[in-house]
């Protein structure tokens, strides 16, 4: 009897051993795939709780649907005859901070058909001032150079650009965030 409780008692470093190893696989799993993880709204608190305690980097929030539109205008440059003026104003509606947009204006006839359409991204148009939160203009990621701008949850912005107008039978515009 005293054999076999010897050999228990040396089982129990392979038992520990293996939940340790069983530990780290589970965590290199989540580090791994911290990208597809932190992009679910369920995972992402817990993918960047662990990075934040591994010093990783977690890919920033991208929810196209949760911009909101607050104001937008299209309008003939005063100055410039054959150019467009496009105002905007959207606020940032997801639970994180996410990257601007990319803004695609439609311009259509009388008739209803597109006549133009073009993507913007960020850098094609200027943030203006912030409408509403603490930042003045949405900032880029502290310690990344490259980072993209983002908007804080619940924080808006305005933007303005301008656009060589297709032609005078322009009658309607919209927008739609990507």
């Amino acid at each position: 009897m005293r054999a076999s409780a010897v050999a228990g008692t040396r089982r129990w470093p392979w038992w520990l051993a293996i939940g340790v190893l069983a530990a780290l696989l589970a965590l290199q799993l989540l580090l791994s795939q911290r990208g597809q993880l932190a992009a679910d709204a369920g995972w992402r608190p817990l993918v960047t709780s662990a990075c934040s305690a591994l010093g990783c980097r977690v890919p920033p929030w991208r929810e196209p649907s949760a911009w909101s539109m607050l104001s937008r205008d299209v309008v003939p440059a005063p100055e410039a005859p054959c150019e467009l003026e496009v105002t905007a104003a959207f606020r940032n509606q997801a639970r994180w901070p996410q990257p601007l947009p990319v803004l695609v204006l439609s311009l259509t006839d009388r008739h209803g058909r597109t006549v133009a359409a073009r993507a913007f991204t960020p850098d094609e148009y200027a943030p203006g001032e912030s409408v509403a939160g603490d930042a003045t203009h949405p900032g880029r990621q502290e310690g990344a150079p490259d980072a993209p701008a983002l908007l804080a949850a619940g924080e808006a912005t305005r933007v303005r650009f301008r656009v060589r107008e297709p032609g005078p039978e322009i009658v309607a515009f919209s927008f739609e965030f990507r």
